[in-house]
């Protein structure tokens, strides 16, 4: 039996070009989501889509040049859906627009994000991406308890996050190519557990109360995405989340570091990353301590090396020796 079955398929390409986005949108009402739809050639919107059953998930591989689609507060209102989408860019460069601000996405990353809230995403070239439909409930069982604590980004924070998006790309992009390796409920599971192995990575899958968990989530997701600003701080990630200083720290008492520490920590491994990677000599340390962050170059240093054992200049050398 096979692992997994085409639901339908929609193109644009031989709609009349005035017609189009209407046809898209009826479409996506009935198969995937309610949402509006925008496009920006001159040609109109060029988009086609197989969607595809896997067990209790469902598959959709969109294609298509620049647009944007939307789902407004009175779209969530008048068609709900309660889902969590995981959507694997493959081509192109997006946007991710939500109440509480905005992300970025490029080829290879994972924008995770739950459609009972509005959001808007917006494609500026052509795009390809492999969506993952997971009921809200199935995906608070199986990959974060009290579900999605908001919408994220997976694929730029650690090696071990780049080698499970990696993986579940190879298990997604096999099953939407219809070349399953295992029945639908073990590649709904290897889905699922990829995901929840993702949210974890997130936490560095430290114990805590659920509620501090989910939260703890949301607030290194917003860490780790203004690692650059150098007035990030404990009060910033507070008041963006809604809670005080205080109610912070306790969220990242699992964790052994207070925000604070945790907030120096990220910008020193990114910072130790960019001296030590490929293409090392073409930036100097004082563009790298300004990039991440530091106030001053001699103060990145001094923490650099507590971190390290080596200065900058001591680790860019043994890295490019």
């Amino acid at each position: 039996m096979s692992a997994v079955s085409v639901i339908s398929q929609a193109t644009t390409e031989h709609i009349e070009p005035a017609e189009r986005i209407h046809y898209w949108e009826d479409y996506n009402r009935r198969a995937l989501v309610g949402l509006s739809c925008t496009s920006y050639s001159e040609h109109g919107l060029l988009a086609r889509q197989t969607n595809i059953e896997l067990a209790g998930l469902r598959l959709a591989e969109i294609a298509g040049n620049a647009h944007a689609i939307e789902r407004s507060p009175q779209t969530v209102r008048s068609t709900p859906k309660d889902s969590v989408f995981a959507t694997l860019l493959l081509k192109g460069e997006a946007v991710f627009l939500h109440e509480h601000g905005c992300l970025s996405a490029t080829a290879g990353e994972l924008v995770v994000y739950d459609t009972r809230s509005p959001y808007l995403f917006g494609f500026s070239s052509s795009m390809r991406q492999i969506l993952v439909d997971i009921p809200r409930d199935l995906f608070a069982q199986a990959c974060v308890a009290g579900g999605l604590p908001g919408p994220m980004v997976f694929g730029r924070g650690t090696a071990r996050e780049g080698t499970l998006v990696a993986a579940l790309r190879s298990t997604i992009g096999g099953l939407a190519a219809l070349r399953p390796a295992h029945d639908p409920a073990d590649a709904e599971r290897a889905v699922l557990d990829l995901l929840r192995q993702l949210a974890e990575e997130r936490t560095g899958g430290r114990p805590g109360p659920d509620a501090y968990r989910s939260q703890l989530i949301v607030a290194e997701d917003y860490v780790e995405r203004h690692l650059h600003d150098p007035c990030l701080g404990a009060a910033q990630v507070a008041g963006v989340m809604g809670i005080s200083v205080r109610h912070l720290a306790r969220i990242f008492e699992s964790t052994g570091r207070s925000p604070a520490r945790h907030i120096m920590e990220r910008r020193l491994v990114r910072a130790h990353d960019e001296l030590t990677g490929p293409g090392t000599r073409e930036t100097t340390i004082a563009d790298v301590a300004h990039r991440w962050g530091f106030s001053s170059q001699a103060h990145f240093a001094r923490l650099f090396r507590a971190r390290y054992g080596l200065t900058p200049s001591e680790a860019r050398a043994e890295a490019t020796r």
